[in-house]
């Protein structure tokens, strides 16, 4: 449960603010989209592998 204190004269837009930011580094919503569909682990892992070849890809043309 998240609670979030709203000190007085805050303005609730910046509280909401607040929320918002606070409920996506939970990852809630992302573990729902996860599980609404089933990936089988080799489509998982060839995803991170890729992922990750893409980021080393990035760095490498930032060094250069």
């Amino acid at each position: 449960m998240l609670i979030i204190p709203v000190k007085d004269g805050e303005n609730i837009d910046r509280a909401l603010k607040r929320f918002k930011r606070k409920f996506d580094k939970t990852g809630t919503m992302r573990q729902l989209r996860d599980r609404q569909h089933f990936t089988k682990p080799s489509v998982e892992r060839r995803s991170q592998i890729q992922k990750a070849q893409y980021i080393q890809h990035l760095r490498d043309q930032e060094d250069i």
